[in-house]
């Protein structure tokens, strides 16, 4: 009889911008702004003359954040990039996550815990710190903090990838 294998490590979580949990999910599809449009997935998006632009001001505020852009699904991307590196359209229509959950990148040093506050980046990126990315930890100037019904799920894999809950 063959013996069971055995995870030594956790699993990958998925990629950012993957939907989870779809029955609960509350998905628009809305216009891309082509002059400024999200350049990855899983980032916080805004709405700017009705097209959906990045967070990306420092005087962007968390009342601004419509949703988080989502990887299409059952495509990934144009066909070409790599798995789990897909690049977003840069016009057209794309998917925002108006509820649900989401898998996405988590920027900084901070760990994310379950529960945790969700922190937006608005200025000053960095590599790992993407504007519109999501942190664990305010750094007081550059990060605006989400209202409390969008929390992390959970820790980080190995990847750096989490699972947050958006207005749930």
């Amino acid at each position: 009889m063959p013996s069971l294998q055995a995870y030594q490590f956790r699993m990958p979580a998925g990629f950012a911008g993957d939907l989870q949990r779809a029955e609960v999910a509350t998905i628009e599809t809305q216009l891309i702004d082509s002059a400024t449009p999200p350049t990855v997935f899983g980032v916080a998006v805004k709405y700017v003359s009705g097209k959906v632009q990045p967070i990306n001001l420092s005087g962007d505020t968390a009342a601004l954040v419509q949703g988080v852009n989502l990887r299409p699904y059952p495509i990934q991307g144009n066909g070409t990039d790599p798995l789990g590196t897909s690049t977003p359209p840069t016009s057209g229509v794309t998917d925002i996550l108006k509820r649900g959950y989401v898998m996405v990148s988590l920027g900084g040093v901070a760990a994310a815990t379950k529960g945790g506050t969700v922190y937006v980046r608005v200025a000053t990126p960095s590599a790992g710190k993407p504007l519109g990315g999501f942190e664990a930890a305010s750094d007081t100037t550059n990060t605006i903090a989400m209202p409390s019904n969008w929390y992390f799920t959970g820790p980080a894999d190995a990847y750096g990838i989490t699972e947050i809950a958006v207005n749930i």
